[in-house]
């Protein structure tokens, strides 16, 4: 994976904006400090390679939509695991913050995937969501393929809650079409389900 590269401020995401571009581009490898199984520890995201990988930033710990969405996410933490995917939640807090907020929280109590620190902000900024405004990370969600290349995202106001299910959905369709040439996944696809094969015998029957 390619290292980091760092927009110089805020303004200069005026003209690298988070955008479609981003997409088939490949994750730069970060190192980050990481709240996991009661300890801080220090990961590169270079180590999930091999994985499919779901980053889910959100604003800040201690809010509240927040911690609904990573309760729901826990809640199906063991599925994504078994097809070979990995949730690292990312907030602009330090990864003592998120102990404290594990440790006090009912929700983020349920959490079990690592919680990473981006405390400097450096891969929200690359990633076009940082807020500079008060130094967070829009409500974000990243979803990056075994080789590391960013295959799908989303970005939200921060009032709206995302769903872990519609999450899973698109990590679905996202690993399908990756081993299935050719093959696209219609609106609301599950495994499953018709796919469709685009080509010009489509056009206009639709």
């Amino acid at each position: 994976m390619e290292e980091l590269t760092i927009y110089p401020t805020h303004m200069d995401q005026q003209n690298y904006p988070h955008s479609p571009a981003l997409i088939n581009t490949r994750l730069p490898n970060r190192e980050l400090d990481v709240y996991y199984d009661g300890q801080i520890e220090k990961r590169k995201l270079s180590d999930y390679a091999g994985k499919w990988l779901v980053l889910f930033f959100y604003p800040a710990d201690f809010t509240f939509v927040c911690p609904t969405e990573l309760e729901e996410l826990a809640g199906m933490y063991l599925q994504f695991q078994k097809i070979n995917a990995e949730i690292l939640s990312v907030s602009t807090d330090t990864a003592y913050a998120h102990l404290a907020w594990h440790d006090s929280s009912p929700a983020i109590g349920k959490v079990e995937f690592p919680m990473a620190a981006d405390h400097n902000g450096e891969l929200s900024k690359y990633l076009g969501i940082y807020n500079p405004q008060d130094g967070t990370a829009f409500r974000s969600t990243f979803i990056i393929d075994p080789e590391g290349s960013i295959k799908a995202t989303e970005v939200s106001d921060n009032s709206i809650g995302r769903s872990a299910t519609e999450l899973f959905r698109k990590l679905q369709a996202a690993q399908y079409v990756a081993t299935h040439q050719g093959e696209a996944c219609p609106a609301n696809w599950i495994p499953g389900k018709k796919t469709l094969k685009p080509g010009t015998e489509l056009v206009g029957k639709l």
